[in-house]
């Protein structure tokens, strides 16, 4: 089931050096929230600690609360991995794992976070995710050929089946169509319109038009001045944002005056 997240007062460091400053929100469940900015002002970073994908960098820490469903996912007693498990991430770049097939990538997450699946549940969670992905028709006849083999359109769709695979509660997109062409972004489009009646969705993307086409609400992201940390400006529904900025900034970068 779709969760909202609610963070309040979330600061974001790289050891001593402050990237993103007090940042506070609600992201609603079942809708798509864009998040837009300038290269290097922190939305990417600010993405990544929604499902603690940050901490991996070594020296990285977040202040702050951030709440999946009323629970801080960084509460001392919450695993990590759990927590990527009901915040699934697709990434800039389609990555399906290279040696594996369309099938087994798909399975890749189930099999990481649960015990042996039976064939019978291991083929429904493969037509399920795939179905759910709009690549079931594109693909079930050769699930066993590469992932790798499909156009780069299909390996991201491939990467979204194995997200939602694991059933998570928030899908995360960190510029998922920078890398393809205007057909295959289309089709990542569309399936996002289709996913969020599913799963919370938030993307971040350099694509104003992108933005207003496929969410609810954007969070305007920008630097106070060099060296300084990111910081939120603005957060709205996207008509809002794309019509009537309550920032002059927020306008100034939709507009294309800057960034």
């Amino acid at each position: 089931m779709a969760k909202s997240i609610d963070v309040s007062n979330v600061n974001i460091y790289y050891g001593d050096f402050k990237a993103v400053e007090d940042v506070s929100m609600t992201i609603k469940a079942r809708s798509v929230t864009a998040f837009i900015g300038p290269s290097g002002c922190g939305k990417s970073t600010f993405l990544r600690t929604l499902n603690r994908m940050h901490e991996v960098i070594p020296g990285a820490h977040v202040e702050g609360e951030v709440l999946l469903g009323g629970e801080d996912i960084y509460a001392a007693n919450v695993d990590p991995v759990q927590v990527r498990r009901r915040v699934g991430m697709v990434f800039q770049r389609p990555n399906p794992f290279p040696t594996m097939s369309i099938y087994d990538n798909v399975l890749a997450g189930n099999r990481l976070n649960s015990k042996k699946l039976k064939k019978a549940d291991a083929d429904a969670i493969v037509e399920k995710a795939l179905t759910g992905a709009n690549l079931w028709n594109e693909v079930k006849d050769r699930l066993g050929k590469p992932g790798m083999g499909l156009s780069g359109g299909q390996q991201q769709r491939l990467c979204i089946a194995r997200a939602i695979a694991v059933e998570p509660q928030v899908l995360l997109m960190d510029e998922p169509c920078s890398a393809l062409d205007p057909i295959s972004t289309s089709a990542v489009e569309d399936l996002i319109h289709e996913l969020k009646s599913d799963y919370t969705i938030v993307i971040v993307t350099h694509n104003m038009q992108q933005a207003a086409r496929v969410s609810e609400y954007t969070g305007f992201f920008n630097l106070k001045a060099a060296g300084q940390p990111g910081h939120l400006v603005e957060f709205n529904k996207t008509t809002k944002m794309f019509s009537t900025p309550e920032q002059e900034s927020t306008e100034a970068y939709i507009s294309g005056r800057f960034g």
